[in-house]
């Protein structure tokens, strides 16, 4: 199978997440989707026809998934050969194949603080070694150690637990942190898209620690003394998105998002496992006062969304979450590049991060 670019990979994971949300194909009820009964899917053989596995000039929805994985699975991965080495590459914090996470260990005699960087992908795509090599940099100056973390995609598991993974991560970092020299006090994240909604949801999520579990890792807690959001979105209970960004939900490419949380129906979402589900990943509506300070920026124009690029990533998304922090007395600071609103004094979120860590030496 010819090797394909990271950008194509990228590319082929928004048009499969615009197609169906990527969740588990359809169930016996109907015929599985097709190139010959959905418009993107048709579209999707045009551009990728190596993703029709058996050459029938059928693309489904099973072949569609398959190829992403490969592809997600083959893609070159970038080479910077400026970015430091992580001190530990590679390490598993959970049980599953993509649970691993890279750390660079600042150098300190005191417990360091740690900012943890989640790759965006639209949780179909991306890596770890996405992780800004500036930004690594500077962080390890100012004595912050770094992580970045993979974690499951849609093509495997529900964005609730994709979401666990996360936690899971920021718990497993604290559990290691006798031997990383970790403050487990001063832990924050950030993200772009994907990265960016996941870092919010662990801001917003109550803790997750479980003092009595038998996994000493989960025993550890999941909460962030700050997060970032760059082009994220305000909340993963995706029902809400229509009427917040005043846009018709045909723009996620498919009427079925109740598979994004692998739900074989739409109705299974009225249900009330559906809806505790869906108040999970809600990260707006978990915004409560002791919740810590986010920074959130917005690249994209400040007009009506017009495909599924400005609907995922509308400022709409930063704007909505930012509102809802001052109603709960959460500090929030406010990026939109392109809609003229800039933060006191350019604050990057970078230095952002530093502020909020304790750390006096700003960064770049």
């Amino acid at each position: 199978m010819p090797r394909l670019s990271r950008v194509a990979v990228t590319v082929l994971a928004a048009a499969l997440l615009a197609m169906l949300t990527l969740g588990p194909a359809a169930r016996p009820a109907r015929a599985e989707p097709s190139s010959e009964n959905n418009q993107q899917l048709k579209q999707a053989l045009k551009q990728f026809p190596q993703a029709d596995g058996n050459h029938d000039g059928v693309l489904t929805l099973t072949e569609a998934r398959a190829f992403m994985k490969a592809m997600t699975s083959i893609a070159p991965k970038p080479v910077n050969n400026q970015q430091p080495l992580p001190t530990h590459a590679d390490v598993k914090y959970g049980p599953y194949d993509s649970n691993v996470l890279d750390f660079w260990q600042a150098e300190s005699d005191k417990p360091t603080p740690v900012v943890v960087y989640i790759h965006g992908g639209g949780f179909l795509a991306g890596d770890k070694t996405g992780a800004n090599r500036h930004a690594i940099d500077q962080y390890l100056k100012a004595g912050v150690s770094c992580a970045s973390i993979n974690y499951r995609f849609l093509t495997d598991a529900p964005i609730q637990d994709i979401l666990h993974d996360a936690a899971r991560a920021i718990q497993f970092i604290r559990y290691k942190s006798k031997d990383w020299n970790v403050d487990k006090k001063r832990i924050a994240s950030y993200g772009g898209s994907a990265g960016a909604g996941t870092s919010l949801w662990l801001a917003t999520h109550d803790d997750l620690a479980d003092p009595d579990n038998a996994d000493p890792v989960l025993r550890e807690s999941s909460r962030l003394v700050a997060a970032g959001m760059v082009n994220g979105q305000f909340s993963y209970d995706l029902t809400q998105w229509s009427d917040v960004l005043k846009a018709p939900n045909t723009l996620f490419g498919s009427p079925d998002f109740h598979t994004f949380y692998h739900f074989d129906t739409a109705d299974q979402m009225k249900t009330d496992a559906g809806k505790k589900v869906l108040a999970e990943c809600d990260m707006l509506g978990m915004i409560t006062p002791d919740d810590p300070p986010v920074y959130l920026y917005c690249t994209l124009a400040d007009a009506p969304p017009r495909n599924t690029n400005q609907f995922y990533h509308h400022p709409e998304h930063e704007r909505i979450v930012a509102e809802h922090c001052k109603k709960a007395g959460v500090e929030a600071c406010l990026n939109l590049t392109r809609a003229g609103v800039t933060p006191p004094n350019n604050l990057t979120i970078h230095a952002f991060m530093l502020q909020k860590l304790g750390v006096t030496k700003a960064a770049e």
